[in-house]
């Protein structure tokens, strides 16, 4: 199924979005930090043959959407980017699908903008004092060092984002060469390096400091990979008491990137979830 593709203004610049099927129920897809709606290639076919509008959007300065050059590229800023963007795209209401940094933005948007938000999928989320994860924290604590070498023409996109994400998979099969190739894309040559240090410069826990996930309504699905080594092992507990009413379920199999691990299970899991069938992996 092929999808459209669409520039969505959000005030700062516009958005990458692609749409697949149209005229059901609304399901947006955030992708996390260093990948793109990229992320969602096998999850959005099945969402959409399922009878929903599957939505995957490149978050503000990542994958092909705009990098203004002041432009707020933290947790709280990206939030209401993607209202306005659901707004520009006439949809009232949508279930949120985040994947971790674009877990914590769906957080916000569901605390925030609750009236938009009908259901939440939570895929290996960072949240509470895991904002940011351990990678994106070895990057700001170095972000000086990266810039001096960038500077000097001594570092690329791959020795920093390489390493990252062949990590978050556990099955190294899962992250080839071409594959990693492909996330790197939007960071090649100086600018897109040093970009990529703005963007993780951007991840501030403090974003979330406003949400009481107690207070959260919405019905929540927390989808976790067990092998994810970038956040501690009991932060898919955590959410889950958290939340009230939230439903978790493990895949001991995968690391955080899930959609890349396990695309069939995720996609089972978020249309059961949306359509109310009985969620089974």
């Amino acid at each position: 199924m092929s999808a459209d593709t669409l520039r969505i203004p959000v005030g700062m610049g516009t958005v990458h979005v692609e749409r697949h099927g149209f005229g059901g129920p609304a399901v947006v897809l955030l992708h996390g930090f260093g990948t793109s709606s990229f992320l969602w290639r096998n999850i959005c076919p099945a969402v959409a043959m399922a009878g929903c509008t599957a939505i995957a959007m490149d978050l503000l300065g990542y994958g092909q959407s705009d990098r203004p050059l002041d432009a707020d590229f933290g947790i709280a800023a990206q939030a209401e980017y993607l209202v306005r963007a659901l707004a520009a795209l006439h949809v009232s209401k949508a279930t949120v699908v985040g994947h971790d940094l674009g877990g914590a933005v769906a957080l916000r948007v569901a605390a925030s903008h609750a009236g938009r938000v009908d259901r939440l999928v939570l895929v290996n989320p960072i949240a509470f004092e895991d904002v940011p994860a351990d990678d994106v924290k070895t990057m700001q604590t170095n972000t000086a060092r990266y810039a001096f070498r960038v500077s000097r023409g001594l570092l690329g996109a791959s020795a920093l984002l390489k390493d990252m994400l062949r990590r978050s998979v556990a099955d190294p099969a899962r992250m080839p060469d071409a594959l990693v190739a492909r996330y790197l894309a939007p960071y090649v040559g100086l600018d897109g390096v040093s970009h990529l240090l703005t963007l993780g410069r951007a991840v501030d826990g403090a974003d979330l400091d406003p949400v009481d996930f107690r207070a959260l309504r919405q019905p929540t699905l927390i989808v976790w990979g067990d092998r994810d080594p970038w956040v501690g092992p009991r932060m898919a507990d955590r959410l889950e008491d958290a939340i009230i009413g939230s439903r978790l379920v493990r895949l001991p199999g995968a690391g955080r990137l899930v959609p890349e691990e396990a695309p069939d299970a995720l996609a089972r899991l978020v249309v059961d979830f949306v359509t109310g069938l009985p969620a089974a992996v």
